[in-house]
Formats: C-alpha cells, structure tokens, sequence
C-alpha cells in the first residue's frame, strides 16, 4: 500500500515538472520572440507591420515608418517582378529599404506566409539580402529588404549602363558570392531552402558589388499549397532545369541548373531570352553546348572581358556546363560549385577587386 501510494505520487511530481518545463520553455521561447520582433497594429487599415529587431532597425520610429510606408506612390518604383512591384522607402538621408509588395492570398495561406517569414527574417548571410519585416494588410503583403544601392546583376550586364562595364575579377567575385548564398540556403539552413528562382535579376550587388541572393523562398510563399507541386511553373523560362517540366518539383538540383544559366550569362554576356536565340529557336544553354560541339569556344566569351584571362574564364565554363547536365543525377551541388569556383583564385577572394573598368 505504501508502495503505491509512494509511485503515484512519483508519476504525479513527474508530471508536475514536465507541466512546469513546458510552460517555462513556452514563455521564454515568447520572450525571444518579443526580442526579435517588434509589432505594429495599424488599426486604421487594419494591417500589421512586424520589424525584426537589429541595430539598423533599433533607431527608428515604428509609428513614423509605418506612415511612410503607406506613402509610397509610381513614383518611388524601383523595379518589378513575377511576384510583386518594388519601391524604394527612404527614412532619411542615410537609411533606405526596398519594399516589395505582393498581391495577398487566403487567410490561411496567409498564416503560412507569416511563419516563412519568421523563418527568413533569421536569416543573416553576407550573400542574402536582409529581410528586415513585413506588412500584412487585407488586400495586400509587403515585404521590408535591405535597399541594394548597385541594383541587379541583369541590370549591370544587359541594362544601359554602358558606361560601367563589369570586368572579369568582378563577374568573378559576383558568381562566387552568389554560389556562397545559394550554398547557404541549399546546406546551412535547418530546413533547407531551395530557391526555385535564381536568375541574374534576383542577385543584387550591395555598395562594394558583393552579390547577394534576393526573394529566396518567394516562390514558396507564394504558392497555392505545401507539396511544392503545381500546375503553374514557379520560375523564370530560359533558368529553368529541363526535369522542372516534367515533375513540376522543385529540388535542389534546379536550382543548381539555374545558377549554371548564370554563369553562362556572366561569361557570354548574354540574356537568355536574347532576340537573337528567339529568332533561331534557340536558348541560350543550347547555343553555348553547340559552340562547345563545334569547337568555337572562342565565339562564346563576352568581347567586354578581354582574351588575357582565358584559362580562368574557360575555367568557370567549365564549372557551367557541369552544372548545366540534362541529368540532375550529374550535377554538383552547391556546395561542390562553390568549392571549384573559389579553386579558379584562391588567393583573389580576400582582396576587393576592380568593380569595374
């Protein structure tokens, strides 16, 4: 009889504790998250605006930014995409951000995108760019990025800029920094994150033409469902992996088929949707494996680039067409790309290169 009694009040004492961690975790795991996150009701359009918490966020009014966001006209667009228009918010004269805004979904997708954005927003990377908040509001989301004042890498390759040309350490330094974001997302993240849209348009260049990897998980965010399996393509056509079109699957492995389109964009100075492949039937991938078939490597080295670097350039082409195999069985991750990227200059990736020439 003691005995039992003596067990019960053994299982009840166990219970207790296991109660007590669990609310104590709970309350230390919302105190981290008070920490993190500083929220906003916006009771007049009943939106709410969450800042992550961070030195360059600490100094500003959220009231103040709030109200500058809703301000936002035509006139502050900076550039648009497959999921929303982006403008810039300028605070002051040293503090700006990008805001992208995106159309809004179901309520309960809605839910999701939250808790992706949570996730995201703890993400900091040399080579991503900063999520520092978002708005969610009825009829519309906004996402809060770190402003990249260089712009795109499409731009600066295919724009009007002509009077700033990137050279060969630069092009260099920018495909290895964005191999370093997207091996990042791909190996360091817990979950990983497969980007499902790596173009030259989503790798930005901060001040000192570092490349960062931008709207990584946006396709996610923005689908219909969980299973990362659609109807719809996610993605932009002349990236996409040929396996993409059978499976409709994102995985890894695309997104590595992707970055080799980039590469070949870096080296060729071409767009893969250039008039040209258009007019031919072509894309740019197949044009490049039939110079390569013919022999004429020669003809695919972007004129801009100089000939005096050839062994390294050919070097990274190389790299390309590994990561450009019909079989994604063959390709090398990420990981495996960046390693033979930085192997091209060991001895570069610690020094500023010429940003351009």
């Amino acid at each position: 009889m003691g005995s039992s009694r003596f067990l019960g009040l053994y299982i009840t004492i166990c219970v207790l504790a296991f109660v007590i961690s669990k609310i104590t975790i709970a309350v230390l795991c919302y105190r981290r998250w008070q920490r993190k996150q500083l929220v906003i009701q916006d009771r007049f359009s009943d939106g709410k605006l969450v800042l992550f918490r961070s030195p360059k966020m600490k100094s500003l009014k959220p009231n103040s930014f709030l109200k500058k966001t809703m301000k936002l006209t035509s006139k502050d667009r900076i550039g648009s995409g497959g999921y929303g228009t982006v403008y810039r918010l300028t605070i002051n004269e040293s503090t700006s951000f990008a805001v992208k805004k995106l159309r809004r979904e179901t309520t309960e997708q809605d839910r999701g995108f939250e808790r992706e954005l949570e996730s995201m927003g703890d993400i900091k990377h040399r080579n991503i760019v900063t999520l520092h908040g978002y708005y969610t509001a009825p009829n519309f989301n906004l996402l809060i990025y770190e402003l990249m004042p260089n712009g795109s890498l499409d731009t600066l390759l295919h724009g009007r800029r002509m009077d700033k040309v990137l050279d060969w350490d630069a092009r260099y330094k920018i495909a290895v920094g964005a191999a370093r974001g997207l091996s990042y997302l791909h190996h360091d993240c817990v979950p990983h994150i497969i980007h499902r849209d790596i173009k030259s348009s989503n790798i930005l260049l901060d001040h000192n033409m570092e490349a960062r990897v931008s709207d990584f998980g946006l396709a996610t965010l923005m689908e219909q469902d969980n299973t990362h399996v659609s109807t719809l393509v996610a993605g932009t056509f002349g990236y996409l992996a040929p396996e993409y079109f059978d499976t409709g699957r994102a995985t890894t492995k695309g997104d590595v088929y992707s970055f080799g389109v980039v590469l070949l964009e870096l080296l060729t100075g071409r767009k893969p949707s250039d008039e040209a492949f258009v007019e031919e039937g072509t894309k740019l991938v197949t044009w490049v494996k039939t110079v390569v078939q013919d022999k004429k490597e020669e003809h695919y080295v972007d004129d801009r680039l100089g000939c005096n670097r050839m062994d390294e350039i050919n070097h990274a082409f190389i790299i390309a067409l590994m990561c450009l195999e019909t079989d994604p069985l063959k390709r090398p991750n990420m990981l495996e790309v960046l390693k033979m990227l930085e192997e091209i200059k060991p001895d570069h990736l610690g020094h500023n290169s010429q940003s351009f020439t």
